[in-house]
């Protein structure tokens, strides 16, 4: 008896739940699936954006095909919608509470960096979370200037980042990924987690521009809201492939920048793009969202979206697992369209989990910890 009504008690709450944010979560998790696999293929020279030099074609086209479509541009998208559900939490909670959440967050991070992944966002998005608490009463003029000029931090300090040498047999950056002792790749891990930053510091922008949308309420009711969201998703998809184009190439090998300089443009044009390509992303989920029949495979991606920290803490178990030097080593053999298999397979079974937890009227484990601390009940 009790069960069947905390089934049906979470099912009315979720009724309730806009779709919109649930399903974009559930569907990026595919894109930060396949963009943090790639960091752990090793033992082979590595090119620009420290992508493994290939040479089968079908591993240079799924290079490519990563870098345009999916580098940088799902963790902006992310970014804006945990903006957007911090306007809505505001509305019903206290700072302190939202405060105490993201203190949390910034210890979940630590943990999944040390102990699991150290190119971690959680503990960045709590950090964020902090600076969206003073922001959020700006003005909207004052919202979208901070986040244009923002955007040009991100040029300057990402297109360095990124410029990583043509051909190196050394990591430029994440360098316990290749360390077969698991002890010294541990003690890596701090370090690497505090420097992660500077390599998506787009999500910045997005999140400014993630209060601007939650005021509008662009998501609860996008049937309103189609020619902006039509616009956005033209526009920032347009604008991400044509702007990560270059550099798609380049790590591809099918373009070789003439020069330090070029390449750097290159990077800089393919974060500042990431940004508007994470938003067009998103508008995109918003107008399906808007039109989607509700079904199994629309309750299971949001079944995934709702439990999204807990998928995205099975990703990081089963890459490691995998792939890592000390663990079954696999990072160290496949190739990048491999790769990108094993990723969207782990997607697509953290999906069926989490639709399997739905169906039993249970919330994801992680989503369970952090809601007992946050609210101490």
């Amino acid at each position: 008896m009790f069960r069947d009504w905390l089934v049906s008690r979470l099912n009315a709450m979720n009724q309730s739940r806009v779709l919109a944010p649930d399903l974009a979560r559930g569907m990026m998790l595919a894109f930060i699936a396949l963009a943090n696999a790639v960091l752990y293929l090793y033992d082979r020279p590595y090119g620009p954006r420290q992508h493994v030099i290939e040479h089968d074609m079908l591993d240079r086209v799924v290079s490519v095909l990563n870098v345009v479509l999916v580098e940088i541009r799902g963790y902006p998208m992310f970014a804006a919608l945990f903006a957007y559900g911090v306007v809505q939490m505001l509305r019903r909670h206290p700072k302190q509470v939202l405060r105490r959440r993201f203190r949390w967050m910034i210890v979940f991070g630590f943990v999944h960096a040390v102990v699991l992944f150290p190119a971690d966002i959680l503990g960045l998005y709590g950090v964020m979370g902090f600076v969206l608490l003073a922001v959020v009463r700006w003005r909207d003029r004052a919202l979208l200037t901070a986040a244009a000029w923002w955007l040009v931090v991100v040029a300057v300090v990402q297109g360095i980042v990124y410029s990583t040498p043509a051909h190196t047999s050394q990591r430029s950056f994440f360098w316990s990924f290749a360390i077969d002792d698991p002890l010294a790749a541990l003690a890596w891990h701090p370090l690497e987690w505090v420097m992660s930053p500077f390599g998506i510091l787009g999500v910045g922008s997005a999140m400014l521009v993630g209060v601007w949308a939650a005021r509008r309420g662009v998501l609860e009711d996008p049937t309103s809201h189609q020619a902006l969201l039509k616009r956005t998703a033209v526009v920032g998809i347009t604008a991400a492939v044509l702007g990560g184009l270059p550099m798609g190439l380049a790590v591809g090998g099918f373009w070789h920048p003439g020069s330090t300089a070029v390449l750097w443009a290159a990077s800089a044009v393919h974060s500042v793009t990431g940004v508007a390509g994470g938003l067009g992303y998103a508008a995109l989920i918003g107008l399906i969202a808007a039109k989607a029949p509700r079904g199994r495979i629309v309750d299971a991606l949001r079944a995934c979206g709702e439990r999204s920290l807990s998928c995205y803490l099975f990703q990081s178990v089963v890459f490691v697992a995998l792939l890592m030097p000390y663990t079954f080593g696999l990072g160290g053999v496949l190739g990048s369209a491999e790769v990108a298999l094993v990723a969207v397979g782990t997607w697509l079974v953290s999906v069926l989990l989490a639709d399997q937890v739905r169906r039993r009227g249970k919330r994801g484990p992680a989503e369970v910890v952090l809601r007992r601390l946050t609210y101490r009940r």
